[in-house]
């Protein structure tokens, strides 16, 4: 097979929704289909101990909820899908807005009785500021929920979306008699047994037919039929085109616990969702079929192998081949480095790959040469952008709990640190070391993996600081930003690359310093132009 047709055969895209909407489920669901795993197992159900296949961390396992980004690939229908479950919960939002900048897009999963919550908002629109092209998947259809139509008035509403659907309930929670394939114009019964693998399809070109009746009563078919009457007369025709601009997003319904919907949607996925897009850098747009390898590191994983101390950086392929053991020119350190065991992942296992392709995901054993957003090139200056640090919203120091063990404690943190769970400040005035976190939830999942991993144990103190800015002074040289940097010195702090932080302690003496410093700028967002 040659280099073009490895890119079309390629389908790179992210799980994205609100925690609880069932997103694992799918995830695992989708692994079944590609016969990558032989059984699910649902992230709640203590009984099995089977734990979700994208779930390895100890306390995701606990707490029944994903934290970080996992990486599962699997081959259905001849294309290699590669899949990055994303964490939910918002506390985790930063490592989820990283991952979006290597998919090439997305599947948005929504709980029928809940409908469109807080975090699929804020994702949904990271994917809209970069045109990703989704597809919105109406989970849980076998619970009593809300009316499609007014889930799918809320989509457009609250999310902004022009939708359209590609398949329809028939009936919902108790009533449940199963899904009409609009795309195949295809039945698909429920039988309510999950075991079963595969239900059987009833190809269905009329629905006016009345073996319609025969098959679901009277009373669904002539619901069925005034509902695709609906869709029909309210919303626009699939059009592939719009969905790859990321105009149009079409929408599926279906029960992921039980199985349901998922094939309908996974096969109308490999047909119509893209293969690896180009990618913007600094320098220029990149397009997948260029012969030259580049790559960037958009997550770092430390101790994904409790046994064995190992960390990995997961870089996703932009263009060209990457190849084992051959010397890649790692951008930021202006060093070559080769790799001679470049892991891929094939559901929960990774195996060695000599050759990888635009699209794939390689995990690289590092020992600290990388940091989020590092580029691989075959020897071109390149910068992939779009990774930034977000503002942290809790701060707390962070003391030595075992002084006889401050050195575990050091490397702990800067490891921890340089995989983006948290981001680390340094107090000018005294030096002393603040965490700050986009969830508070985070510190819990610090305070654990440094005693887990590390052997370190660490305490918090709280440090009341409303907003950390990053600061760009118009001229460095000025009387302006020295004085600043005088008045404010104990504010002031330098995170891990050493650019100058301003730690506010409340929004309004933020504001009055905004005012009284006019020509020193506070940034946001870490990665300012």
């Amino acid at each position: 097979m040659n280099f073009k047709e490895q890119i079309q055969k390629r389908r790179t895209f992210g799980i994205i929704s609100h925690p609880d909407a069932g997103k694992t489920t799918l995830t695992e669901k989708l692994l079944l289909f590609g016969g990558a795993i032989q059984e699910a197992g649902a992230v709640k159900n203590n009984k099995i101990k089977k734990s979700a296949t994208s779930d390895f961390m100890e306390i995701e396992r606990q707490r029944g909820i994903s934290v970080a980004t996992s990486v599962l690939a699997f081959i259905y229908k001849d294309k290699k899908i590669n899949i990055l479950d994303t964490p939910g919960h918002k506390d985790f939002a930063e490592d989820t807005f990283r991952t979006l900048t290597a998919v090439d897009s997305v599947i948005v999963v929504v709980d029928v009785a809940k409908g469109v919550e807080e975090q699929t908002e804020k994702l949904v629109e990271v994917c809209r500021m970069r045109n990703i092209p989704m597809i919105v998947f109406i989970n849980k259809l076998d619970r009593e929920g809300k009316d499609e139509f007014d889930l799918l008035d809320e989509l457009e509403q609250k999310l902004g979306l022009s939708v359209t659907p590609l398949s329809f309930p028939i009936g919902m929670g108790y009533d449940f008699k199963g899904i009409y394939n609009i795309y195949e114009k295809n039945i698909n019964l429920f039988s309510g047994d999950s075991k079963k693998n595969i239900e059987e399809t009833i190809a269905f070109d009329d629905v006016s037919s009345p073996e319609l009746e025969n098959i679901i009563g009277n009373k669904a078919a002539q619901t069925l039929r005034d509902n695709l009457e609906l869709v029909k007369g309210v919303y626009p025709d699939f059009d592939k085109e719009s969905y790859l601009k990321g105009e149009q997003q079409p929408v599926f319904f279906g029960s992921a616990l039980n199985n349901f919907g998922v094939r309908e949607l996974l096969d109308c996925f490999i047909e119509i969702a893209p293969a690896p897009r180009a990618k913007k850098a600094e320098e220029r747009v990149v397009e997948a079929s260029e012969k030259d390898m580049t790559g960037f590191v958009f997550k770092i994983h430390a101790n994904m192998d409790p046994k064995h101390r190992d960390r990995l950086a997961f870089v996703k392929i932009v263009s060209g081949t990457f190849e084992r053991n051959k010397p890649y020119l790692h951008v930021r350190q202006n060093k070559n480095l080769k790799f001679s065991s470049p892991n891929a992942f094939f559901a929960e296992k990774k195996e060695i790959v000599d050759i990888s392709y635009p699209g794939d995901i390689v995990g690289l054993h590092d020992t600290g040469n990388f940091k989020i957003g590092d580029t691989l090139t075959e020897g071109e200056e390149l910068h992939y952008k779009g990774i930034p640090s977000f503002s942290p919203e809790h701060f707390r120091y962070i003391n030595n709990a075992d002084p006889m063990k401050s050195k575990q404690l050091y490397k702990g943190i800067d490891q921890l640190m340089d995989e983006g769970v948290a981001q680390l400040f340094t107090l000018e005035m005294n030096g002393r070391k603040v965490i700050g976190t986009v969830g508070a939830l985070q510190f819990e999942v610090i305070q654990y993996r440094l005693e887990h991993e590390y052997g370190a144990k660490c305490s918090y103190e709280n440090f009341p600081v409303h907003k950390a800015c990053w600061i760009e002074p118009e001229d460095p040289k000025n009387e302006e930003f020295k004085e600043f940097k005088r008045v404010k010195q104990k504010f002031l702090a330098k995170d891990k690359k050493g650019q100058l932080v301003f730690l506010a302690d409340s929004q309004f003496s933020l504001q009055m310093t905004q005012q009284k410093y006019p020509t020193v700028k506070f940034h946001f967002v870490s990665e300012f132009d």
